[in-house]
């Protein structure tokens, strides 16, 4: 058997609603926006949602003048182009031997001259954003992080350009002009850059846009990889933030394919031994190399390195040792447990894999596991208290709330 939470309905286990695609970002089913949206063109979506509660001028604050962050969790960007580190860092002062945090002094004053600051990776540093990160990622099947732009009146950050990945744009303060152009390179893979078609790219962002609009509070922009995007902020400062979708794709599953392969031709004793003597590899020695080849990709099962590869891609939802241990020490048949978010986890057979390593289990466990899959509060009694402790302990289930 091998489970995930997107197949627990055919074991009959309850799944959830409407997610926060449908909720937050978008006005529409999450069938409709796969089949008409999702890869395929942009999407503008007026007064979606109230992004209050996930972002903030506040939030900006605190994270660059008290959380001590470092490079590369903002980047500062001007007229187009990147600031080096070096002029909005400097060392942490007595007791932190730190060369590279955040200098709250440089950053404003640079700020003040015109650059965008991006705050980087706040899925790791912003516990709200962190958690929609998640949710999104879970529904999607990719990885997804977030960066937030705040750009001072009427200044840009960047030149028109395309992202390697899917993104929305979530305008949070101010207003935002954005010019949105189809692609010049479609679906775009992490190694081709848009500065690989830089003159293409140009030409393009010169042409009549697709969409030329003003981002309020509030509006959604979704953007496939490829699409051709810049923005200026108009008369006060703009914050938005960027969910960027790390989309897994069919050139992906071909690597684990390839690599799959290599795998299994290395218990080939034929596929070991050594080239003839010579500087010229023969003709016969590389069509037995991509018969062998040809054979071996089709037998290859790439799942697991797949499920390797995605799994290295995302991290499980944060866990606090504190309250972990506390509920390890207070567990009684009453104390509510739940599946740790983010795991993607997986049952084949007895052995359940996660982000956080794997456990085998024995048959009569397995209907407590597979329950448990569906990310729904248990009490430890219900679990059974010696598996509650045991998954407790692995960091596999975290304390829930009634």
């Amino acid at each position: 058997m091998s489970t995930t939470r997107t197949e627990l309905q055919d074991l009959g286990v309850r799944t959830t609603g409407a997610g926060v695609l449908e909720t937050r970002l978008v006005r529409m089913g999450r069938e409709a926006f796969a089949r008409d949206v999702w890869a395929r063109t942009a999407l503008l979506t007026r007064g979606v949602s109230d992004f209050s509660d996930l972002f903030s001028a506040g939030a900006v604050d605190e994270l660059i003048a008290r959380r001590g962050l470092r490079t590369p969790f903002l980047r500062v960007a001007k007229n187009g182009s990147a600031l080096p580190e070096l002029s909005f860092t400097s060392p942490a002062g007595v007791g932190a031997t730190i060369s590279d945090q955040l200098d709250d002094t440089a950053l404003w004053r640079a700020f003040a001259d015109g650059a965008t600051l991006v705050l980087q990776a706040l899925q790791r540093t912003w516990a709200p954003v962190s958690d929609l990160a998640t949710a999104l990622s879970a529904e999607l099947g990719h990885p997804v992080q977030a960066n937030a732009y705040v750009t001072p009146p009427q200044n840009r950050g960047f030149d028109d350009h395309y992202d390697v990945h899917d993104v929305f744009v979530l305008q949070i303060q101010g207003t935002k002009r954005w010019t949105v152009h189809e692609p010049v390179h479609l679906d775009p893979l992490r190694d081709q850059p848009w500065t690989d078609h830089r003159s293409a790219v140009a030409e393009a962002a010169a042409s009549e846009a697709h969409i030329d609009t003003l981002l309020e509070p509030g509006d959604v922009l979704y953007l496939p990889r490829g699409w051709l995007h810049a923005a200026r902020a108009q008369g006060e400062v703009s914050i938005h933030l960027t969910l960027g979708v790390h989309t897994w794709t069919r050139y992906a599953l071909a690597e684990q394919l390839v690599q799959s392969a290599l795998a299994s031709l290395k218990d080939d004793p034929r596929m070991r031994a050594g080239l003839p003597l010579g500087a010229d590899v023969p003709a016969g020695e590389v069509d037995i190399v991509r018969e062998r080849l040809v054979a071996a990709v089709a037998e290859a099962d790439p799942a697991p390195m797949l499920h390797r590869a995605r799994r290295g891609q995302g991290r499980p939802a944060p866990m606090g040792p504190l309250a972990q241990l506390a509920a390890l020490d207070g567990l009684c048949q009453d104390s509510p447990v739940r599946l740790r978010e983010a795991l993607e986890a997986r049952l084949d057979g007895v052995r359940l894999t996660t982000r956080v390593g794997r456990l085998d289990f024995t048959d009569a466990d397995l209907p407590s596991v597979v329950r448990l899959l569906d990310g729904e509060v248990r009490t430890a009694g219900d679990v059974g208290t010696a598996l509650a402790a045991r998954l407790l302990r692995a960091g596999v289930l975290v304390p829930g709330e009634r």
